[in-house]
């Protein structure tokens, strides 16, 4: 008796899951307790162990493509089964007692669609992949190509880059996991696509595609066709028709790593740069990080090098105008900048906006900050100050880390704090996890590490995601004062400004001092006027006396 393996819920929180890795293939014994796949989730890449004996006859996800909780990820029965029933959508518990039951009129038409299936299977050529716009957030829903590296007609290897995609949180490159030659394009330069849309088609050389490229765009059922096609490409390959999100290219330099490697390289804290990869053109693999060993870590000599190369970049052209003569220039939305302009009109039209401003005297701060930084390797920012003074009030005053929904108010007790960082582009929005917990030098090193990578287009979208409360600091601007539009479905955000050298009055006498403005701002559905103010009031006290942040 054939079983329906469906995608597992491995979190709370989880909707849906990529399979990062396949670790058997159709056609394989599978025992009780064998790992078949590894499967990404919201929050770690997971081993997913099988609870059924038998052979594995169907994959109904192929690696690096994601799909819903509870959607068809494989079936298990014995050798030789036939399944067509459960493909053709019938209940897994319909099968197979309910076929014994069935009329003989009812078991011949199901041979009839399994038919039609097998038709359209059939027309996809030998060795032929179908790529797809594919979902590289939790929020994307259409991507724009920025950048073609390929071109028809040049050959593919599994790890080359294709193009470089536009979500709307980044620019990543889009890797390719197929061997062959780039037969089609479907998306061209500049333009926007929905997820899931033809991106291109990958196949030997000389293959004609166009009446797949042609069945796809009317609606055909092309995705039925890689399921059966690809059964034979993951008996050899495991390759996918979908990545997930890969790191970004730099001037210069490039990182080239599988996802998986990404993530095991992420949760053991290696850096990706000190890892000689193995794979095609030094792509990282799984392996390489497994493996890796801080004896064998590549030496940081060629840093400067690389510094030296991103100073003399030239500067883009001045366009000239000519004295006296209209001149406009029209520059083209990036999907970054459609998505800020969508999100922040959303949370200003939808979130009733009010502010709270406070002035903080800086003086025990900048001392505070002086003493720490006479410790040897320690760099700690005022932002960093700021950032950690939030943690602990919101720690203190956790109705200031919230979200509004229709039906409640949720009120989060952990906090992960977004911090805003210009790009070139617009605005992302990095993560400090568990801000509440880390030290000021790792919030630190932290801040600098996803603000330095997210300028480099080098930040993963997990690394954008989850945030409670955020943070904006045009301070070194010298912007005295600011409001912010809330990051939703946060709150609220702070506004930081510079710190100004001005009279100020203590104990009755006018004296020379340092303040600092403050900006907080507020959803009325969720935060009360004397809420936020409660809160600002314990932010005052813990930057304006550090030492109070020990206890």
């Amino acid at each position: 008796m054939a079983t329906i393996i469906t995608m597992p819920r491995l979190s709370d929180t989880m909707t849906e899951g990529t399979v990062a890795t396949w670790l058997k293939k159709v056609g394989d014994k599978v025992s009780e307790g064998d790992i078949l796949a590894e499967i990404e989730t919201d929050k770690a890449t997971m081993e997913f162990e099988s609870f059924n004996e038998g052979t594995l006859l169907h994959i109904g996800i192929p690696a690096g493509e994601t799909a819903a909780v509870d959607s068809l990820l494989a079936i298990i029965g014995k050798e030789g089964e036939d399944i067509s029933a459960l493909l053709a959508g019938k209940p897994a518990e319909a099968t197979p007692a309910a076929d014994e039951a069935k009329p003989a009129s009812e078991a011949a038409a199901v041979p009839e669609t399994t038919k039609e299936s097998s038709a359209v299977a059939a027309s996809l050529p030998k060795g032929v992949v179908v790529i797809t716009m594919p979902r590289l957030s939790d929020t994307m829903t259409e991507g724009t190509v920025a950048t073609w590296l390929k071109k028809v007609g040049d050959a593919v290897a599994e790890g080359d880059i294709l193009a470089e995609i536009e979500t709307d949180k980044a620019t990543m490159e889009f890797e390719s996991f197929n061997a062959g030659t780039l037969l089609y394009v479907g998306i061209e330069e500049g333009n926007t696509a929905p997820v899931d849309s033809l991106l291109a088609i990958i196949g030997p050389a000389g293959t004609d595609v166009a009446g797949i490229a042609i069945n796809y765009k009317a609606g055909g059922a092309t995705t039925a066709a890689p399921t059966a096609e690809v059964k034979e490409e993951v008996a050899t390959t495991t390759a996918t028709t979908e990545p997930v999100a890969q790191e970004a290219a730099t001037d210069g330099q490039r990182i080239l790593a599988s996802p998986l490697a990404k993530k095991i390289a992420s949760d053991k804290g290696i850096q990706l740069n000190q890892v000689k990869g193995s794979g095609e053109n030094g792509r990282i693999v799984k392996s390489d990080i497994e493996n890796f060993t801080p004896a064998v870590a590549k030496p940081t000599a060629d840093a400067p090098s690389a510094k030296a190369e991103t100073v003399v970049a030239p500067a883009a052209p001045k366009v000239f105008v000519p004295a006296g003569e209209i001149f406009t220039e029209e520059i083209k939305n990036s999907q970054m900048r459609k998505i800020i302009a969508k999100r922040l009109a959303e949370s200003l039209f939808t979130a009733p906006h009010y502010n709270l401003v406070i002035e903080v005297a800086m003086d025990d701060a900048m001392a505070s900050r002086a003493v720490i930084n006479s410790i040897p390797d320690t760099k700690v920012s005022f932002n960093d100050m700021v950032i950690k003074a939030c943690a602990m009030a919101l720690k203190k005053h956790p109705k200031i880390n919230s979200q509004w929904k229709d039906d409640a108010i949720t009120i989060n007790h952990h906090v992960n704090i977004g911090v805003a960082v210009a790009v070139e582009d617009g605005l992302v929005v990095p993560v400090l996890k568990f801000t509440d917990a880390m030290s000021l030098s790792q919030i630190g090193g932290s801040v600098r590490d996803l603000a330095g990578r997210a300028k480099n287009k080098k930040l993963l979208p997990t690394e954008m995601e989850g945030s409670t409360f955020t943070v904006s600091n045009l301070g070194m601007f010298g912007i005295v004062e600011f409001n912010s539009i809330i990051n939703q479905p946060n709150s609220a955000i702070l506004s930081v400004g510079a710190i100004v050298e001005k009279p100020v009055v203590k104990n009755g006498q006018i004296v020379v001092g340092n303040t600092m403005m403050l900006s907080l701002a507020c959803d009325h559905r969720t935060i009360d006027g004397a809420t936020g103010a409660q809160f600002l009031q314990t932010l005052k006290q813990y930057i304006e006396n550090p030492v109070t942040m020990l206890a």
